[in-house]
């Protein structure tokens, strides 16, 4: 009977993660990044790419090495005039924000997002009429797309919950 119990429990957590049913709140000790673009014309979605990638790599190596919310929370808050420094060379009006901000539900490979306030650094281009890009800063999980190439959906799924366990 226990056997049968155990491999009941297998089969449907192994179905639940396949079809991408679970909710995952991203926890209060997460740290967002946003950036949403001027418009969606190919020009500004480029922008925010770009943008995006140069915040990652003003970034990405100190955080890295972070080992807690609030080491991470210093290192972005110091970090924040090289981010406007860069952004200034765009040329273009924006906003910056890093405190509490809203994110809207998402779902990516599996996992679901939940809507709500989450600390985060927000960039918006422009007018910010365009589609935004987002990432978690902390726990690292921005990394998570550098470094995968054909990646399946369980493994994301698995990779998300075992690194906000080992930061959390």
């Amino acid at each position: 009977m226990k056997r049968i119990i155990i491999v009941l429990f297998f089969v449907v957590f192994t179905f639940s993660i396949l079809n991408g049913k679970e909710e995952y709140i991203i926890p209060d000790s997460a740290i967002r990044l946003r950036v949403i673009a001027n418009s969606n014309t190919f020009k500004d979605q480029a922008t925010k790419m770009e943008i995006k990638k140069n915040i990652e790599n003003i970034l990405q190596n100190d955080l890295m090495k972070t080992t807690n919310k609030e080491e991470a929370s210093l290192l972005i808050d110091n970090k924040i005039p090289d981010i406007r420094n860069m952004i200034n060379q765009y040329g273009l009006s924006y906003s910056l924000n890093y405190g509490k901000n809203y994110f809207p539900e998402k779902t990516y490979k599996g996992v679901k997002y939940v809507a709500g306030n989450y600390e985060s650094l927000v960039v918006t281009l422009g007018k910010g009429d365009g589609d935004n890009w987002w990432c978690v800063l902390f726990p690292p999980l921005c990394l998570m797309d550098a470094y995968e190439n054909d990646t399946r959906d369980v493994e994301y799924h698995l990779f998300v919950k075992d690194l906000f366990a080992k930061y959390m």
